[in-house]
């Protein structure tokens, strides 16, 4: 993954000169035209467009059927689907796309990397599509659509962590199986439930993969932020920013919480495959892993909000849809009715349910049947009771490198490397030039 996160940063800087270099004098529509329906291309074919996505599995056959679906009820738009691999692949993939000038219309892009493309110009600017209907999505997933007061992405596949809990083991070491609600709580949790034999760990407590998302979210948890509210300045030098990283060398020290081996989303494929053998009892994962962890798993799988430090936190995530900047108009005016077909009411609800990420739109929230479903799914419906506590992740455009820079950081400390202390000075040596860029 690293490689991945050198091949997009070289990418972006070179996409950056391309598309600044471009004439941007060319019309734009603005969207349909009032009491116009459809993107036809206007000869009576339609308009072809490219969506690349970047979720796999049963969630990405979803995708397709729901493509497939857009492809028949639209006669004048065929979208073309294409996988291309995790979010960090597709990013890459993307961006050397457009150096080549055979960039998709459509993609995903990950909700904390929505202001480096746009700062980048490769994002079109959907304002003059949306005119205010935008205002339908439920607020606490815009955060990451907006990069200088512009809009220039919609929620699609948009997610919190939450804590899993195996009920079964919980409810056997005489625990609430609704799980920790503290960090207090977590490490007593993790205590009962770490079984050894000898000197081997037959089941750990508790695991989380070091990932910049769950670090994010108990710094917010202790009061504090990443960056400073203009987002030149690393603001994790504190309390607030040592904490995560005391708690879990302390958790791993002590043998009650296991550090899944493996960079980014190979440490995920550890964690989850953990918890689902029994070997763990709890971890922190997206929401949007809900669907696969209750249909694999053979106990009683419940969710719960982030265990809280002086209050309950937790980022936003997943990803956006947004629209390439290079794409014709009359592609970028079909791309639009598509991402609006996507994040629909209907839409949202049916993906919701297929996948487990958190519908788009207030009205799907307050259907009755997405409430009738809450009645019988309550893990369903943590991650969108835990927004009234999240935060949108830092979108300065140098902050897809400086969380490199603190992850590695946080994999030293928990591999008995470096201190916390030392940990956060590696972090803010680099951090003043990176963010300067």
């Amino acid at each position: 993954m690293k490689r991945w996160a050198s091949v997009f940063l070289m990418l972006l800087l070179s996409v950056s000169l391309l598309v600044a270099g471009c004439s941007q004098s060319a019309s734009k529509t603005g969207g349909a035209a009032e009491g116009e329906k459809s993107a036809g291309a206007g000869d009576g074919k339609p308009v072809e467009i490219d969506f690349w996505y970047a979720l796999g599995g049963k969630n990405g056959k979803k995708i397709e059927e729901m493509v497939q679906k857009f492809n028949e009820t639209h006669k004048d738009i065929v979208v073309k689907p294409a996988y291309q691999g995790d979010y960090y692949q597709n990013h890459a993939k993307v961006l050397s796309a457009i150096t080549a000038g055979n960039q998709p219309d459509v993609t995903m892009v990950e909700a904390g990397v929505v202001g480096t493309f746009a700062n980048a110009k490769a994002l079109e600017d959907l304002g003059p599509y949306a005119k205010e209907m935008e205002t339908k999505y439920i607020p606490g997933l815009m955060g990451n659509s907006y990069w200088k007061d512009k809009l220039y992405a919609v929620p699609f596949n948009r997610s919190t962590p939450l804590l899993y809990v195996n009920k079964d083991k919980l409810k056997e070491a005489g625990l609430d199986p609704a799980g920790p609600k503290t960090w207090d709580e977590l490490i007593e949790y993790s205590r009962k439930l770490t079984k050894k034999e000898g000197d081997k760990t037959k089941t750990y407590g508790f695991s989380t993969p070091i990932d910049i998302w769950f670090y994010e979210a108990l710094v917010f948890q202790n009061g504090g932020s990443i960056l400073s509210e203009d987002g030149k300045q690393l603001a994790i030098n504190n309390e607030a920013g040592k904490a995560p990283i005391k708690l879990w060398t302390s958790m791993v020290k002590e043998g009650i919480m296991k550090n899944p081996p493996g960079e980014k989303y190979n440490a995920w494929d550890v964690a989850k495959q953990d918890f689902l053998n029994g070997q763990v009892a709890m971890i922190f994962t997206s929401t949007g892993d809900l669907q696969a962890l209750e249909s694999n798993a053979k106990f009683d799988v419940g969710t719960a909000f982030l265990p809280a430090g002086k209050t309950y936190g937790a980022p936003t995530g997943g990803a956006n849809l947004v629209v390439l900047a290079k794409s014709s108009d009359a592609k970028k005016k079909a791309a639009w009715e598509f991402i609006q077909w996507m994040t629909d009411t209907p839409q949202t609800i049916d993906w919701s349910l297929a996948s487990g990420y958190m519908p788009a739109t207030t009205e799907a929230v307050e259907s009755k049947q997405m409430q009738d479903v809450y009645k019988e799914r309550p893990n369903l419906k943590v991650a969108v009771d835990q927004l009234e506590y999240a935060k949108a992740r830092p979108m300065v455009p140098g902050y897809k490198e400086l969380q490199e820079v603190i992850m590695a950081e946080l994999q030293r400390a928990m591999l008995g490397q470096a201190t916390p202390d030392e940990a956060i000075a590696a972090v803010e040596k680099k951090a003043e030039k990176i963010l300067k860029k």
